[in-house]
């Protein structure tokens, strides 16, 4: 299974290719088969995703339907989230911020 990733333009959030769009959820990620760089050329062409590429995954059955789970681990990490703890993340909002020392 072929799937697109990139990164949402007005946020820089992860994102998935649908098949029609894209979407947060790893799970909504379309198989692009041989497509993937014609739908990268036209997606960023129009604005709507940036720096996307095609990576190996897999889709498995679960309980609720399918389960579609990136092939290498970098990918797995950004369709899951950070690997630390949340509340070792730095909050921006914290007034203190600015001392923590990383």
């Amino acid at each position: 299974m072929k799937i697109l990733t990139g990164n949402d333009l007005k946020t820089g959030a992860v994102t998935w290719w649908t098949g029609v769009g894209w979407s947060l959820d790893v799970n909504d990620a379309a198989d692009v088969g041989e497509d993937g760089a014609k739908i990268i050329a036209r997606e960023e062409g129009v604005q709507n995703v940036f720096a996307a590429y095609v990576i190996d995954g897999e889709k498995t059955a679960a309980k609720d339907g399918w389960t579609v789970r990136p092939a290498h681990i970098k990918d797995r990490i950004r369709a899951l989230g950070p690997t630390v703890r949340p509340d070792l993340t730095l909050k921006p909002s914290d007034p203190e911020a600015v001392n923590w020392v990383i």
